[in-house]
């Protein structure tokens, strides 16, 4: 069955930038809408937007020349010509009823997003895990090429300046959503696809829908393009096998015998790797400065994109890859304390936290001593029901473990739904492991701080507001100790 979005028709035409009018994004501090409004202000389209607080994003786009407002009213539609909105902007919002209402046109962040990539060279990557970190790898291996790309992300680049940009050469680079359906709208001339796992059941309901969107996405390919996928992944691999038998493009990468890429070896290197390549007898030398073999694979799938989807040099793009300092939230450092290192990470399905955790374990393994630590804050009470279990397992490298509440974003508390969920079968794992749940914020910095010790890894993990931990946990260290490195 074709993906169904009730409030986006996915197959719907595009409209050019240059037809927009002024703009209005309702919710516009986001990181997505706010890519979408720095994208149209680079374009010269007049930009206004609304949100329910005020943030330095707002700020930032004030700066930038766009009208914000905060709160929502009516009469913030003035003189606008299109809508934009996010799945997370409820239809009952009174700007959007009023939108609909003056019979204006209304278009999803994807479909913005898509009108801006008209005219360019499409390159859209997809994936449950490593979709960011992919995107900023290849945004960053083609500036460092020359290439000078247009880009799109959901993190903030931080050595680019920004999490979106207009360039001035043929290639777009977007992160494509999966969540809930819209990665359909983009008809890129390269699709990338990290892995197809279930996620967002909320919205897909089953496994099974899952990876069938994903095989709508790679057909939405446009004529003569290229699908790259991850050899390495069950799903993915499945993915590029339903795609050749359509006689279409694929190119695949991985560690495993018959990737069209492979790893044939990987050996950490201080925080980074070091890695070789094999493509068709021909080898290459991968050099990362961030950690992890999901970051090796993550940088595969830039390298292909790049040179068997838009004709890039192999060498330069490797060049811009070891360039690569890391995605915001990424495996992000956010302070050094007393021989004790802070770590960031927006991972939020048990995959993702998976291998942030098995890499801080490593890390901390290969240095000889200390610990990993880790404040895990779930997020959506749909996903910690799904996937308690799984979680566990993703968490059980740990040493010491904090679980926040449930952070519901979009949803409404789900009865007995908790951390505990997570929580109870960690305990019962194999290994020794400190397991506490039900601890507030405070309590939950004052812990870490509390049990750190020189050679540790501390880790704040999720995708809710967990990240604001972070600095909690340095300022906690630095004022036990008595100074820091932030």
């Amino acid at each position: 069955m074709p993906v169904v979005n009730p409030r986006v028709d996915l197959g719907a035409p595009v409209p050019a930038w240059d037809e927009l009018g002024a703009v209005h994004l309702i919710a516009v501090g986001g990181a997505g809408m706010s890519a979408v409004a720095r994208l149209l202000l680079a374009r010269g389209v007049p930009v206004s937007g609304s949100d329910s607080a005020d943030s330095p994003v707002l700020a930032r786009l004030r700066a930038a020349g766009a009208r914000v407002h905060v709160g929502h009213h009516p009469d913030h539609l003035e003189g606008v010509d299109t809508i934009v909105v996010s799945s997370a902007v409820r239809e009952d919002n009174v700007e959007l009823a009023a939108a609909r209402a003056a019979g204006l046109r209304v278009l999803h962040r994807s479909q913005a997003l898509a009108a801006l990539m008209r005219g360019r060279r499409g390159v859209a990557v997809a994936g449950a895990n490593g979709k960011t970190t992919t995107t900023s790898m290849l945004a960053v291996a083609l500036v460092e090429a020359g290439a000078d790309p247009s880009f799109a992300g959901g993190g903030e680049v931080p050595q680019l300046g920004s999490n979106a940009a207009i360039g001035s050469g043929e290639a777009f680079v977007v992160e494509a959503d999966e969540s809930d359906g819209t990665f359909l709208v983009y008809r890129p001339e390269v699709a990338v696809v990290t892995n197809v796992q279930p996620d967002h059941l909320d919205f897909y309901g089953t496994a099974e829908a899952v990876a069938a969107a994903y095989d709508e996405f790679a057909g939405t390919v446009t004529e003569g393009g290229l699908v790259v996928a991850c050899w390495d992944d069950p799903g993915s691999r499945a993915l590029a096998d339903h795609v050749r038998a359509r006689g279409r493009r694929v190119v695949t990468y991985g560690a495993a015998e018959g990737a069209d890429l492979r790893v044939v070896s990987s050996e950490p290197e201080g925080l980074g790797t070091r890695s070789v390549l094999e493509r068709d007898g021909r080898r290459h030398e991968l050099v990362l400065a961030v950690p992890g073999e999901h970051n090796v694979a993550n940088a595969c799938a830039a390298l292909l994109a790049a040179t068997e989807g838009l004709g890039a040099e192999a060498e330069p793009v490797l060049r811009g890859l070891a360039a690569f300092t890391g995605a915001r939230r990424r495996f992000e450092l956010r302070g050094e304390v007393g021989g004790v290192t802070v770590v960031d990470d927006y991972a939020h399905n048990p995959a993702k936290v998976a291998a942030v955790v098995r890499t801080a374990a490593g890390i901390v393994e290969r240095a000889g001593e200390g610990r990993v630590r880790v404040v895990f804050q779930p997020h959506l009470y749909s996903r910690t029901r799904d996937f308690a279990q799984d979680f566990a397992a993703a968490l059980a490298p740990a040493d010491h473990v904090v679980l926040l509440d449930v952070y519901g974003a979009r949803e409404e508390p789900m009865e007995g739904v908790t951390s505990e969920l997570v929580g109870a079968p960690l305990r019962d794992l194999p290994g020794e492991r400190r397991v506490e749940v039900g601890l507030d914020r405070a309590a939950a910095v004052a812990s870490l701080v509390a049990a750190a010790h020189p050679g540790d890894l501390l880790l704040t993990v999720g995708a809710g507001d967990v990240t604001a931990l972070a600095p909690e946990v340095v300022a906690g260290l630095a004022a036990r100790t008595g100074g820091g490195t932030p």
